[in-house]
């Protein structure tokens, strides 16, 4: 029997482990990437002797008795001992009133810190603390999406979870409503910023017990490294990865997708076509508007997605030894950017991997959330855009100076992305680093991997899953291939090399 085809849109990471599950299972894949590197929002870039680090901040579910640890093994992520455990998940300080918070795996230094910023909110903090202890012992389910799960499975996992779900379950509410019940207005800050205010605040509880727990980790060799690594796997099973190769059209016939059409109007066919390419080139360019339901129409018209952000990176010759590697700070004055202004700074200092950063040197990475029309429109006009990534670089400069001493006198590389380079890089609908914010609404409403009246077509990645991403991007991948195993009749299979 020959086997069955398959083609993959987009060769970031939900689409490269869409490949390599498919490939252990049988089908004959190629995927199509329209950018030279494979990856897609995980990236990195050289600057001299500094690597720009694009995407991975930290990974969960990196204890290898995990149910995620095990998906890194099957892809080939796990060898070399390349996870280092968080302990620290940010520094925040609050510039006006020189407030700080260390927000560590260590909950009594944790609780220590928070009353020391508002003993009046002893009541509200030790419920929150309680929900982190709770959420420690959670466990990711990843193996199998949930709606392959057996009667038995489904009893037993919601069985293990049943202490921690009955905690989430009270806090579905956004993070912006959830902190109204701290009487301090600079804790109510810290938490919005720990993610998003349109976020459940229980992501707050997951994040922090799983940082409790030591699921929380780095991947050493940076992002770049990480897709490099995904994209080896499958190849080694066999796989064939085209870059530069961007995909005009899913070809249909007869209400079935067959396959694509490039750019360079080559065609090529399969038996399954998988998009992990942006959600709204692909329902409304590629398959040109056929087959998108109203409710799915209407979710793209309004759910918000992750806002844009500026990334500016600074190499300098200091290690900054004993800095965290991770700060966020509100400024106590606001800096004018893209047409507005901003008070909230997120700041890396990348000078714990010698693939990133020579011994002895850091990256010094700023993250600000910006606009999308505003760059966009900058974009065009030439000159302007450079020397707006001149000015704001110098202004980061000058605010980082107080909390970096040194950092102007040994800078020797800057470099400055802004929403534009993202979508450049991946074509992401207006330059979001990931798909959609995960409202209440959105996780718990969801969207269809497939499209009603379309036979042989699926979607993966971070515009099925709210929220986005690496661990689902990649288990996204596994569970894609093991709805196919079970609608064939057939088992699936994972190997691990």
């Amino acid at each position: 029997m020959a086997e069955k085809t398959m083609i993959v849109i987009g060769g970031g990471l939900a689409g490269l482990a869409t490949g390599c599950y498919a490939r252990m299972n049988g089908w004959r894949v190629r995927i199509f990437e329209r950018h030279s590197t494979p990856g897609g929002v995980c990236t990195a870039w050289k600057r001299g002797p500094y690597t720009v680090d694009g995407c991975i901040h930290w990974l969960m579910g990196v204890k290898p008795e995990g149910s995620m640890f095990r998906i890194y093994r099957e892809l080939g992520l796990a060898e070399e001992d390349r996870f280092a455990i968080l302990t620290r998940y940010v520094h925040m300080l609050d510039e006006p009133s020189g407030a700080t918070v260390d927000f560590t795996w260590d909950l009594e230094r944790l609780a220590e810190d928070l009353h020391r910023v508002s003993p009046g909110d002893r009541r509200p903090i030790g419920e929150f603390l309680e929900a982190v202890r709770v959420a420690r012992g959670f466990p990711l389910e990843m193996l199998k999406p949930r709606d392959l799960l057996g009667p038995l499975e489904s009893a037993a996992t919601l069985w293990r979870m049943r202490n921690a779900l009955q905690r989430m379950l009270r806090f579905r509410m956004p993070v912006a409503e959830y902190v109204l019940r701290f009487r301090s207005p600079v804790l109510r800050r810290m938490f919005e910023a720990l993610f998003l205010p349109e976020m459940p605040a229980s992501f707050l509880f997951l994040a922090l017990g799983q940082l409790a727990d030591g699921q929380l980790g780095l991947f050493r060799g940076g992002s770049q490294r990480f897709s490099e690594l995904v994209a080896a796997r499958f190849r080694s099973l066999g796989g064939e990865l085209r870059l530069r190769a961007p995909v005009r059209t899913i070809l249909v016939e007869r209400d079935r997708a067959v396959g694509v059409r490039l750019e360079d109007d080559s065609e090529h066919r399969a038996d399954e076509v998988v998009s992990a390419a942006d959600g709204r080139s692909t329902l409304f360019d590629m398959l040109g508007g056929r087959y998108v339901p109203g409710a799915l129409r209407e979710r793209y018209e309004r759910w918000p997605i992750f806002r844009p952000i500026v990334m500016a990176s600074f190499g300098v010759a200091d290690a900054f030894d004993g800095m965290p590697h991770a700060r966020h700070l509100r400024l106590a004055r606001p800096i004018p950017h893209a047409g507005s202004r901003t008070d909230s700074l997120h700041v890396r200092v990348v000078n714990y991997d010698p693939a990133l950063a020579p011994a002895g040197h850091s990256v010094v990475q700023v993250l600000l959330e910006s606009d999308w029309d505003w760059w966009e429109k900058l974009r065009g006009q030439g000159a302007a855009y450079e020397e707006e990534k001149r000015r704001l670089a110098e202004e980061l400069l000058d605010r980082l100076a107080p909390h970096l001493p040194g950092l102007r006198d040994r800078l020797q590389m800057t470099d400055v992305a802004t929403p534009y380079t993202f979508w450049r890089y991946t074509r992401n609908h207006r330059g979001a680093f990931e798909g959609w914010l995960p409202t209440p609404e959105a996780v718990r409403t969801g969207l269809p991997r497939r499209l009603p009246g379309l036979d042989g077509f699926r979607m993966v990645g971070q515009w099925v899953e709210p929220g986005g991403g690496i661990p689902p991007a990649l288990a996204g991948g596994r569970h894609l291939v093991q709805r196919l195993c079970r609608e064939e009749g057939r088992p699936f299979v994972a190997t691990v090399p």
